[in-house]
């Protein structure tokens, strides 16, 4: 087995030294070297001197996707053009998108940080990738093969969508290990089932990413592509790009790469941090990139921080899975509703399988409803529909203290995504 490109951190003081250093090197660099950067720590009254200890972060002015926008085309620019080797781009669904230029040594350290993730998984050179993600402007499939790649694992960089030409390669490349969004490597299982394809593929793990994911979702792939591992990676075209973290075999939680970034968790309303293993949205520093570093980042994203070391005795700290976005939330009746909590009672109840839809409307009397479709389980009776779905009105009831009317409808009849499944549908507006 080649290098590792595990960190040689022993302690939690150590880990902490590097991001002291890291901090220091990146308020410096950012202030010297980018307007936008000078303009803002001047606005804030701070300068990079002050930053003396790893609580001194909270002197420091957020950065907000907004800044991204705004700044088009070449946001937080802190290099010269000359050292720019490449940009990407975020899929943003509103205004301009979300540029991010990187030098060499970002793509290095990225590269490194992604092949990290698959020797977490436990890859191995050995292993053939399909990667069944987006390539172009995004970060995601380049990204993957580029940590294949680093790793000296074999690459078959085939994209998304194309199920007949993945179901080929499944059979004739004999892959190990497939990349795709949850929803697609959701999608390549039924298929796989559908073709009679499972003995006849040697498929050992699922790295999926880019969208939430359920407990139900998780089993249902393991079932259907038989495979004995599902790994959850993180990350953002922000942040370079997927790769930033994952979790182990123990599957305790996401390990990321406290080395190359400060997470903090933060209320997303007061920006205060929230108390260990409270949901915050995470708020991201990077400690090595060069041409757009980001300081104190509103990633939107919210998980909460495990308070504890994983049991696979790593010292890099875990998050959990995402909950989802602060600005995914929606309210019905005054409650602030996430759709995790809703995927988490679903995974949870009995009858039900993984695909559901979230309806919110306003009728007559002016009052807000909100209604779930989910799937009935393959091979699920009807006949137990109506006490499957009171039980899952119930626990809505009970748990996000708002009611919801359950439908249970046929499996498969929900539609599959390529990318990434929509999940709430809000009709208020139409109303």
């Amino acid at each position: 087995m080649g290098r590792s490109f595990m960190p040689k951190i022993r302690t939690e003081r150590e880990l902490k030294r590097i991001q002291l250093e890291g901090l220091q090197r990146t308020v410096t660099h950012a202030y010297k070297n980018s307007g936008f950067y000078q303009k803002r720590f001047d606005d804030a009254g701070v300068k990079p001197k002050q930053i003396k200890s790893l609580k001194d972060i909270s002197k420091l002015p957020f950065t907000t996707a907004q800044d991204l926008q705004e700044g088009y085309p070449f946001p937080l620019k802190s290099v010269p053009f000359e050292k720019i080797v490449r940009i990407h781009a975020s899929s943003g669904t509103t205004g301009k998108r979300k540029v991010l230029c990187y030098t060499q040594k970002d793509i290095n350290d990225w590269a490194n940080m992604f092949a990290r993730c698959y020797e977490m998984a436990g890859l191995t050179p050995k292993d053939r990738v399909q990667i069944a993600v987006g390539y172009g402007v995004w970060t995601a499939g380049v990204g993957f093969q580029l940590g294949v790649e680093r790793l000296g694992a074999m690459a078959i960089p085939i994209g998304p969508g194309n199920i007949d030409m993945q179901c080929q390669f499944l059979e004739d490349f004999q892959s190990t290990v497939l990349c795709a969004t949850a929803s697609m490597a959701l999608l390549m299982g039924e298929e796989v089932e559908k073709r009679g394809l499972k003995d006849r593929v040697a498929l050992k793990k699922v790295i999926m990413g880019s969208e939430r994911s359920s407990e139900a979702m998780r089993t249902r792939m393991k079932d259907l592509l038989g495979v004995e591992h599902v790994y959850d990676i993180t990350g953002l075209t922000e942040l370079y790009g997927p790769g930033t973290g994952i979790d182990c075999a123990y599957h305790e939680g996401i390990h990321f790469w406290a080395d190359y970034y400060i997470l903090e968790l933060l209320n997303p309303e007061t920006l205060e941090p929230v108390q260990p293993g409270e949901t915050g949205e995470m708020v991201v520093t990077t400690l090595r990139k060069e041409a757009a570093p980001l300081i104190r980042y509103r990633t939107r994203d919210l998980t909460r921080l495990i308070p504890k070391r994983c049991s696979c005795g790593s010292v890099l700290p875990m998050h959990d899975r995402l909950l989802g976005r602060s600005d995914d939330m929606f309210i019905i009746r005054a409650v602030n509703i996430y759709p995790g909590q809703i995927d988490y009672i679903l995974s949870h109840s009995n009858g039900v399988g993984s695909e559901y839809q979230i309806h919110l409307k306003r009728k007559e009397d002016g009052k807000d409803y909100m209604a779930v479709r989910v799937e009935r389980e393959e091979g699920g009776d009807p006949a137990g529909d109506t006490i499957h779905a009171s039980a899952i009105e119930e626990e809505i009831k009970k748990q996000i203290l708002v009611s919801g009317k359950v439908e249970i409808v046929d499996y498969g009849s929900l539609p599959r995504s390529e990318r990434k499944s929509k999940r709430v549908f809000d009709h208020r507006e139409e109303s």
